[in-house]
């Protein structure tokens, strides 16, 4: 059978980071970005075969050109697919009044302490039908392909019962099996604290470490397991043992930290092994210089901050530390309704210090790295999957500058058209597969 083959030509930049799928990239290296002017790919079966100047390229290959797909790139970006390593993707309902009661002063917490926050969510998607949830997942994940996402993390957590736990992971794999945005998934049945527990919080410690850890984990329903160490939800102590419980399981360490206040979580995902810690808003010193030492990726969330007026995390901090930083939407109904990486990356610039060539590697190989994906994608390399996004702007700058705007004109996943001029050209029920 002969070889689907795809040759995107003449891109004013190609982006492509290589050297970088080994570990994430850290300190000056994140502002390398290995760009080629004029730059081509070629890609067969849906893997990157060669990357070079155009011409180049054309030579290497004038005997086969024919048999390609022909991608005309002139005066556009080319970018591996974006990655979105945080999200809330499986819910149901929507938080808009929250939004106005922020505005009139109530914080976060306030809310939350209410019944509101996290516990409306859960609410909502406990009532939901798996069907209700795989529609609402579907159409947002439509909206992250069309800004130039190919692939995401999904977390539980607004189930906080096995039952509906286990119903928003399963949700999230059939949409992983059926859309062509990968999704790689993490279980947070650590995500609040169910009001029936408020009383005695450990009890319900104990059901998401002997209960729900171990049957998500036979099931094999999720790679990772993340916990919100946070002081009124969960404590260093409990978090340590709900993570170390997961990985008992084989589930990887993730956890929401020092999001509200200082509270020893940067330092706990470093003295743990996380893959990465997240938010940090309030991130100590010495949390910082620990999770350097240790390797923990900082998945930075500027929308977040941004749609909660709080003060952003100090990504140049970070940064200046050897922290490996990753950048995501966090999308999620109360704190971060959005699928748009661009916009993150806008706001990584604006509000955390970051640099156009930084926030472009921390939305790529950075993110991989931080769903343990780096080695298959997030850098345009030969035998990676050739997930890529062109962006309808010269250069990788302009994709920051001009903010509030979808550049992603064309998007390939695994060497497939599935978005053509800013449109879905695909059945996003139909699975994209190597």
């Amino acid at each position: 059978m002969s070889k689907k083959i795809t040759f995107i030509r003449n891109a004013n930049q190609l982006v492509t980071l290589t050297g970088s799928s080994d570990a994430p990239l850290t300190g000056k290296r994140m502002d390398q970005l290995n760009i080629i002017e004029n730059g081509s790919l070629w890609i067969e079966d849906g893997l990157i075969e060669y990357i070079g100047v155009d011409g180049e390229v054309a030579e290497r290959y004038k005997d086969r050109i024919g048999e390609a797909e022909i991608i005309d790139a002139t005066g556009k970006l080319v970018t591996p697919g974006l990655v979105d390593p945080h999200t809330h993707l499986v819910y149901a309902g929507s938080r808009e009044n929250e939004f106005n009661m922020r505005l009139q002063g109530a914080t976060y917490m306030e809310i939350m302490n209410k019944g509101g926050g996290i516990h409306a969510t859960t609410s909502a998607t406990r009532e939901a039908s798996h069907e209700v949830l795989f529609e609402e997942g579907r159409k947002r994940l439509d909206q992250f392909l069309l800004h130039g996402v190919t692939t995401i993390e999904a977390k539980s957590g607004y189930g906080l019962t096995l039952e509906h736990e286990i119903k928003q992971l399963e949700v999230a794999e059939q949409l992983h099996e059926q859309h062509p945005v990968d999704i790689v998934r993490t279980f947070m049945g650590a995500h609040a604290v169910p009001a029936e527990y408020k009383a005695d919080p450990d009890v319900f410690v104990d059901r998401v470490i002997q209960d729900m850890i171990p049957e998500v984990a036979r099931r094999n329903l999720a790679e990772f397991n993340d916990v919100f160490c946070e002081r009124g939800v969960f404590t260093p102590e409990q978090s340590k043992r709900i993570l170390e419980a997961g990985i008992k399981y084989g589930l990887l360490p993730k956890i929401h930290a020092d999001e509200i206040e200082p509270y020893e979580g940067a330092e706990l995902a470093a003295s743990i092994g996380a893959v990465s810690a997240d938010h940090l808003l309030r991130a100590s010193d010495k949390g910082i210089a620990m999770m350097a030492e240790a390797g923990v990726i900082a998945v930075l969330l500027p929308g977040t901050a941004f749609f909660l007026m709080a003060e952003s995390a100090d990504g140049r901090k970070m940064i200046d530390a050897g922290v490996p930083v990753a950048l995501s939407t966090d999308c999620n109904p109360g704190s971060s309704p959005t699928v748009s990486m661009p916009l993150i990356m806008n706001l990584g610039c604006l509000k955390m210090g970051m640099t156009s060539g930084e926030v472009l590697t921390a939305s790529t190989i950075n993110a991989a790295h931080a769903i343990k994906r780096g080695k298959e994608i997030g850098s345009l390399e030969k035998g990676k999957k050739a997930d890529i996004v062109i962006f309808d702007v010269p250069n990788y700058m302009q994709l920051q500058y001009q903010y509030g705007v979808n550049h992603a004109h064309t998007v390939l996943k695994g060497g497939v058209i599935v978005v053509d001029a800013g449109r879905l050209v695909c059945n996003t029920f139909t699975r994209i597969l190597n």
